[in-house]
């Protein structure tokens, strides 16, 4: 789920700034690059994932056009953000990758 949402995220934010080149929509869509690249990597998930959530939230209302790409992007982004990272990632090398057992409720 990081890699794809890491690699649309790059992706939309290329496409934007080669779309619209105002300073205005340079920085969200800079910024947006950066989230995707360190979602690809695992790196910072939690803060990643929100502000991914936060950028597409701003884009869906802010921008003209379809907005349920950035729909989709904000609960994938609000997802990893509760998620984590998963085992297979700096965030998991670094910091040890945490799993939560649920135990059978005993009467």
């Amino acid at each position: 789920m990081r890699l794809a949402a890491g690699t649309a995220v790059i992706a939309r934010g290329f496409t934007w700034l080669r779309i619209e080149p105002p300073i205005e929509s340079f920085v969200p869509e800079a910024l947006a690059i950066v989230a995707g690249v360190l979602l690809l990597a695992g790196l910072w998930t939690p803060v990643v994932g929100s502000m991914v959530a936060v950028l597409g939230c701003w884009k869906a209302v802010s921008q003209p056009g379809d907005p349920w790409a950035d729909i989709l992007l904000v609960t994938i982004g609000v997802a990893l953000a509760l998620l984590g990272p998963g085992a297979w990632s700096i965030d998991a090398r670094l910091f040890g990758w945490k799993r939560i057992d649920i135990r059978d409720r005993e009467h």
